[in-house]
């Protein structure tokens, strides 16, 4: 997996139990899939389509890094869905955990907000990249 964001946990990022929130993880999830997918299919217009079931396996503590991966698992004719999974990060001895886990697609579209095809040179990169895994 690829490394697309990196976030400190402060204190205004934590939820009632002093974890981190679970919708800040998701929104900076989403954020940082939203760049990844602009960035693999070489246009800014890609879209949220949907985020599906969110794991939670442990929760965030204030001063931990967020370290958030991911890679392109499926592609469309207009869509494209990434694996992400968020990992905090011990940066005194580099040991990483999974905190969240989910598959996010973003779709792409036209100025009006229309579903358009991702181009094939794109697609040709996913059958290379899937191959070569």
């Amino acid at each position: 997996m690829k490394l697309i964001s990196t976030h400190p946990i402060k204190k205004s990022d934590l939820g009632f139990h002093g974890n981190l929130f679970g919708g800040k993880c998701l929104a900076w999830m989403d954020a940082a899939a939203a760049a990844y997918a602009s960035e693999y299919c070489d246009t800014p217009r890609m879209v949220t389509k949907s985020i599906d079931e969110c794991i939670f396996e442990r929760p965030g503590r204030e001063g931990q890094l967020i370290k958030i991966y991911g890679k392109p698992i499926k592609i469309g004719n207009s869509s494209i869905t990434f694996r992400l999974e968020a990992r905090s990060h011990n940066v005194y001895n580099g040991n990483q955990k999974n905190i969240l886990t989910t598959n996010m697609t973003f779709v792409r579209i036209d100025e009006q907000g229309d579903a358009i095809p991702i181009s094939e040179r794109v697609k040709n990169k996913f059958r290379d990249f899937k191959s070569e895994q």
